[in-house]
């Protein structure tokens, strides 16, 4: 009996992580205050933001519900050195869907149960359209594949509208021919370049 092949979004979950991780990598002590495209967060705010996404996982694959993880991760989950503790986290979220089966699981989510890579999906794409912010915070090249913003836009895009949502900035117009990182960026309210 043959093994079922992965599904393509637990191949590319390391990679955005690892993406945004170079760029952690690269924050030097007076950037952590330093302002991002996402006008709520700075440096820090935004890598903590992805850092307690990633703190959720190993939780939510166990079959913990949202109320029973509680508030653990709310608040700044980072310590004083938040680019170890980012690593720390990126490391168990993906050895979480590394646990034979895990791909297979339904995972308690705020707004109802998800397939396992469903849930790994949305966290690949949030953390696509984050390397970007952080790449810009940091002034910096967002080194992001094609098929990582690939992926990234078609999951957004099955998210339907998301301004709606007040988690994310009207989408801006695009021109015709437009990169699919400008489309990313402009589905999510962000605009590519100066």
């Amino acid at each position: 009996m043959s093994e079922r092949p992965e599904a393509p979004v637990l191949r590319l979950f390391p990679q955005a992580l690892e993406a945004f991780g170079h760029h952690v990598r690269l924050i030097t002590p007076h950037q952590w205050p330093a302002p991002t495209p996402c006008s709520e967060w700075s440096v820090r705010d935004l890598v903590n933001h992805l850092t307690a996404e990633q703190l959720w996982v190993p939780e939510l694959l166990m079959g913990s519900t949202v109320a029973e993880v509680g508030t653990r991760f709310d608040g700044d989950v980072l310590d004083d050195d938040p680019a170890a503790f980012w690593q720390n986290a990126a490391e168990a979220a993906e050895e979480a869907f590394r646990v034979p089966g895990a791909a297979g699981i339904t995972v308690h989510l705020s707004f109802g149960d998800v397939p396992a890579t469903g849930y790994c999906a949305q966290l690949t794409a949030d953390a696509v359209v984050h390397t970007w912010d952080l790449a810009r915070g940091l002034g910096a090249d967002p080194r992001l594949s094609d098929e990582l913003v690939d992926f990234a836009l078609a999951e957004i895009d099955s998210w339907g509208d998301l301004a709606g949502t007040g988690l994310f900035a009207p989408a801006l117009p695009v021109p015709d021919g437009a990169s699919p990182l400008t489309r990313l960026l402009a589905r999510t309210g962000r605009r590519d370049g100066p």
